[in-house]
């Protein structure tokens, strides 16, 4: 059985992160458009890097924890199923919990690219616009590995591949706003894939969901997860 799981703000708002974006439209009181594109990068790097440094040390502190429905998903990745888990979110937790392999489709916190020479590497400290890209030498090209509004998301091409071949599509705390994210429930169904929906509420596109399950990721998860090992 080939399962396509897809995961979203949700699954991680019951570890502590913050998510994407309040009732109020701001992003931890800033705009997404000052904090979360090329743009606002090109015209305020430092105040771009201080937000994502923010971010990275709330993720590090130590009360940030995988949840239950990060650890039963690894259980699952574990188990005798074809399993591809996609996320939005840029947070290591799945990896905390036990994944063995997650396609981030926006990026990762704990990650930088070189807008020169496109060198990535780890990072868990606060970045300046006066680092030096440690492979080409370059000061001040050294941003976030996350993929902003306007970008492409990241690994596509092997995720459509996935989506094509699933018998089971999964979307755990999403809200059905983000494309292509939001669209990925249509490609699997025209594959043929029964399509659950995971969430504390109905999303933007739930009835284009065939089940639901509506309740807290590190509940539902658990239980949805002991019942596909059980048969």
């Amino acid at each position: 059985m080939n399962i396509v799981i897809l995961t979203g703000a949700g699954i991680s708002a019951e570890s502590g992160i913050k998510t994407f974006r309040g009732n109020d439209g701001l992003w931890e009181n800033h705009r997404v458009e000052d904090v979360a594109t090329p743009e606002a990068y090109c015209a305020n790097p430092e105040l771009v890097l201080s937000f994502y440094n923010a971010r990275r040390h709330a993720l590090l502190n130590t009360g940030i924890q995988p949840n239950a429905a990060h650890t039963a998903l690894a259980r699952l990745q574990y188990s005798h199923h074809d399993v591809t888990l996609i996320t939005q979110n840029v947070d290591n937790l799945h990896e905390r919990g036990g994944s063995p392999s997650v396609l981030h489709m926006h990026g990762e916190l704990l990650k930088q690219i070189c807008t020169g020479c496109a060198d990535v590497t780890l990072i868990e400290w606060a970045q300046t616009v006066r680092d030096v890209c440690a492979c080409c030498s370059a000061v001040g090209t050294l941003r976030p590995d996350i993929v902003w509004f306007g970008e492409m998301p990241k690994l596509m091409d092997e995720i459509y591949s996935a989506l094509d071949r699933a018998d089971v599509f999964v979307a755990i705390g999403t809200s059905g706003r983000v494309y292509p994210a939001a669209g990925f429930v249509e490609v699997a169904s025209a594959s043929g894939a029964h399509t659950i929906e995971i969430n504390l509420e109905a999303s933007d596109v739930a009835p284009a969901f065939a089940e639901h399950r509506i309740g807290p990721a590190s509940e539902q998860v658990v239980e949805w997860v002991n019942e596909l090992l059980a048969d």
